[in-house]
């Protein structure tokens, strides 16, 4: 089983104790986000877990456990999203200089192979027009070479709770494209960071786009990926896409254990964040990240 902590929330940044609590336990609980009166019990005993696969923008808390982790035979890489929009955009992520040190920091303790540098989602806006991420990867990428060997990107999708965020802005002037890839520039903007993270030896690849972007140098690639785990760990794990993810998301199963609106970054463009009420409602000592479901 790959475990997935966590798609819904940032586990590492803000749950970091709960999280080894759980896997002193051996399981947590994790309630069905559709039907909260369904409960799953997902064991974390290392015998039973063949990755973990962590989503983050802030590793730092988590670091403080990797070594228990290690001693307990856990396998894992992390997922670092690092964008360095404006701040009405990500008003209480990292900022970029905290981002970046904490990334290099992780790679310097783990290995860069097992960062993941995610560039997600690419948002185009009048405030971050095309020339604009050209720029912006490039600092980022010039930051961070050495310390990572592979980024992701994907174009921000066009949920209808982000649109309904993001449209709330429009007040302010702010303005974005929902179709980026069908406007001038979108292919000399792609080319670009392509180039850019060649020059700083990072291998770039896409996830979940529906938008083919081979030709412009991105290749298909996956956030939980089997091939990546088989290459870093020399382990066989599920080739099986996973049914529950879009139809272009490529993924293998894993299970995530997060919840979603427990996650207090605040970013306009989440689609996992509603509201920010149950990050509050949080517990180290229960078997579920927020509230008290027992399995």
């Amino acid at each position: 089983m790959i475990v997935s902590a966590s798609r819904r929330t940032d586990i590492p940044a803000f749950y970091a104790e709960w999280f080894i609590n759980r896997v002193r336990e051996g399981y947590c609980c994790v309630p069905n986000p559709f039907n909260p009166q369904q409960v799953t019990r997902v064991s974390l005993r290392q015998q039973d877990v063949d990755v973990i696969v962590f989503w983050t923008r802030y590793p730092l808390p988590m670091m403080e456990y990797l070594h228990e982790l290690d001693v307990r035979g856990f396998r894992y890489y992390f997922l670092f999203t690092l964008t360095g929009y404006p701040r009405f955009l990500e008003p209480h992520a990292p900022t970029s200089e905290q981002a970046i040190l904490a990334f290099r920091k992780l790679a310097q303790a783990i290995g860069p192979e097992r960062v993941i540098w995610r560039y997600d989602p690419v948002i185009l806006s009048n405030h971050t027009p095309f020339e604009y991420h050209t720029v912006n990867f490039e600092r980022l990428g010039g930051a961070l070479e050495g310390y990572v060997k592979r980024a992701i990107i994907s174009l921000m999708d066009d949920y209808k709770s982000v649109a309904l965020r993001l449209d709330r802005l429009r007040a302010d002037g702010f303005h974005y494209l929902s179709h980026p890839e069908t406007e001038p520039g979108f292919a000399e903007m792609v080319q670009s960071i392509a180039a850019s993270a060649r020059r700083h030896g990072i291998e770039l690849v896409s996830c979940a786009e529906e938008v083919d972007m081979a030709t412009l140098g991105v290749q298909p690639g996956k956030c939980i990926d089997d091939q990546l785990i088989g290459r870093i760990f020399g382990i066989e794990v599920t080739h099986q896409k996973d049914p529950g993810q879009r139809k272009a998301c490529r993924c293998v199963v894993s299970k995530d254990i997060g919840v979603y609106d427990t996650c207090r970054h605040g970013c306009t463009y989440c689609y996992a964040t509603g509201s920010a009420v149950k990050a509050f409602e949080h517990d180290p000592g229960s078997p579920s990240l927020v509230g008290h479901y027992d399995c």
